[in-house]
């Protein structure tokens, strides 16, 4: 599998998508405060970083008995830079829409 469907196929869980959410908007977060308020369990959050590490959309450090989780912009770049690559397309096909759209409504 690719880096970039690994990517993909990691962010298509919900769960997943949420934790590096939380992770972009709050920084570095130890496993634990990923847990409180998720209604997951510590080892199912555990599982789900693993997949993340993996994806490479996660990073991993320790400090002392703590695992801190942080965002990896180099993995989330993958994603970025492949939708930016198929913005033309996307704008071609809006412009289409928006012109059979005019079409029909004269």
């Amino acid at each position: 599998m690719t880096p970039l469907l690994k990517s993909f196929s990691a962010l298509s869980d919900g769960t997943r998508m949420a934790i590096v959410e939380q992770l972009m908007e709050h920084g570095e977060l130890p496993a634990g405060d990923l847990v409180r308020g998720s209604g997951i369990t510590a080892p199912a959050i555990s599982r789900h970083l693993k997949v993340l590490r993996e994806a490479g959309l996660v990073a991993q450090r320790a400090d002392g008995t703590r695992r801190l989780y942080s965002a990896r912009p180099e993995g989330l770049k993958l994603i970025a830079d492949w939708t930016i690559s198929r913005q033309s397309f996307w704008q071609s096909s809006l412009d289409r829409l928006e012109a059979a759209l005019k079409e029909e409504m004269e």
